[in-house]
């Protein structure tokens, strides 16, 4: 309460909202001077749980604005640096590092365990992917871009917004485009629109103020100029991202809660919820709560053949865990058509609960 007694006392946040802030999970993609800045931002605001994403190591060209690091940490793995000065500011959150490069082969499964996701890279085809997860995932994605003096941001996949692919089609153009390195920045420029890109997480968050969804915000750091311009949906390039990850989809098997039910009379069926909801009482069904974390440690000690059927609050993370249980060869695995809000109700119009 003393950390954070000057933001409860806004009328806008109170304990409620605070309350909100720890229960979050924030994936930041990227530890250049745009991640510093964010991963420091969330980190004294509290969220409760922050991914970070990057298998690249410090150099001594990265010092003049990536505010994390230090001279001592030339040469070291950025997310471990990150987190030991995040972790520094605010101890009371827990930080996730993934010294990897985030690709189509672990993409959904990473970002799969967060609510936002915030894109702080310089590389064009990795932007595309972190759109094209996160329409999959159907989480926001929090954007930003620097050149020379010059930032833009923007927030895509917010509550059925335009996503990245509607501003920027993918083309051959794009993806030749020059990264920082190449052009240069201004030292105090990524710190400026990072703690922008901070601020959408927050009032995604805390459910405040006005979400800059379908539209690119513009910022000349000479001038101090901002500009914002408007942009639509544009749903064949949304199509485009859904096909990516179409392979993920064939492979999951749903069921509705009435075959649930109809089948576990004969059956002994397994639910596995992955939410952070625990609420579900079936007295019919054995429920097992798994956080998405630990499920290779459970699958450990499921028989293969089990019938197992998983429930999340969107559908999405089951479609996840039906397909990563596949490939370790279990056999009879299914996820749960409803949302995990739903099945109360529906459990009650059934006679079942």
């Amino acid at each position: 309460m003393r950390r954070y007694e000057n933001q409860i006392q806004l009328h806008e946040i109170g304990n409620v909202g605070q309350q909100k802030l720890t229960d979050a999970r924030v994936l930041v993609i990227g530890v250049g001077g745009l991640g510093c800045s964010v991963l420091q931002n969330l980190a004294i605001a509290g969220v409760g749980t922050i991914g970070i994403v990057d298998n690249d190591v410090i150099h001594e060209t990265n010092l003049n604005r990536q505010c994390l690091f230090s001279i001592d940490d030339i040469g070291k793995n950025k997310v471990n640096v990150a987190k030991e000065a995040v972790r520094k500011q605010n101890p009371l959150i827990e930080i996730i590092t993934h010294p990897i490069y985030f690709d189509d082969a672990n993409g959904l499964k990473v970002a799969s365990k967060y609510n936002i996701i915030v894109d702080c890279t310089d590389d064009i085809p990795t932007r595309y992917l972190i759109n094209d997860v996160s329409v999959y995932l159907e989480i926001p994605m929090i954007y930003a871009a620097l050149h020379k003096f010059e930032g833009q941001l923007s927030v895509f996949n917010y509550n059925g917004s335009a996503t990245y692919r509607c501003l920027f089609p993918e083309n051959d153009v794009l993806k030749v485009s020059k990264k920082c390195k190449d052009t240069g920045v201004l030292g105090v420029l990524p710190n400026v629109i990072g703690t922008l890109q901070a601020n959408e997480v927050l009032k995604i968050i805390l459910n405040i103020g006005e979400v800059s969804s379908d539209k690119l915000m513009l910022f000349n750091s000479l001038n101090n100029y901002f500009q914002s311009i408007e942009f639509k949906k544009d749903n064949k390039n949304i199509q485009i991202a859904k096909k990516r990850f179409k392979s993920v989809q064939n492979t999951s098997k749903s069921i509705s809660v009435e075959q649930l039910f109809y089948r576990s009379i004969n059956e002994e069926i397994l639910l596995i919820n992955i939410s952070d909801i625990d609420e579900i009482i079936v007295e019919d069904l054995q429920i097992v709560n798994v956080n998405l974390n630990e499920l290779e440690k459970f699958m450990l000690h499921v028989a293969k053949d089990q019938n197992i059927v998983f429930v999340c609050e969107q559908g999405v993370k089951s479609k996840l865990a039906v397909d990563f249980f596949t490939k370790k060869g279990f056999t009879n695995l299914y996820f749960l058509e409803e949302r995990i809000s739903e099945i109360n109700n529906r459990l009650i119009e059934s006679g079942k609960e």
